[in-house]
């Protein structure tokens, strides 16, 4: 199961233009029209980023009205920084190891 959530947050991060809606999720909540702004791209195809980053569970959406409201859910940037810890915890411990290996020789 763990997998199949990491291989959805990475397919969802791999997207410049999703890394860029995710870093200004990170300031604060904001509509999808708010988040339109920067990028030269109609708003269906900002909705078809939003929806990746929402099936990989990297945004929240709510609506009010005629307005949607997306924000970011953490646990799962807690899950992908998790699982990046652990890789580089073990590279860490074999370069500590083949740097004590080159000292000894």
């Amino acid at each position: 199961m763990l997998n199949h959530q990491l291989d959805r947050l990475f397919h969802a991060l791999a997207d410049p233009t999703r890394r860029a809606v995710v870093e200004r999720l990170c300031r604060g909540p904001a509509t999808v029209s708010e988040l339109k702004e920067p990028f030269a791209m109609s708003l269906p195809a900002v909705v078809q980023h939003l929806k990746v980053l929402e099936e990989a569970g990297l945004v929240t959406t709510s609506k009010q009205g005629r307005t949607r409201t997306c924000q970011i859910a953490p646990q799962a940037l807690r899950t992908a920084e998790g699982w990046l810890t652990t890789q580089r915890t073990g590279w860490e411990r074999r370069l500590d190891r083949l740097g004590t290996f080159l000292e000894e020789t």
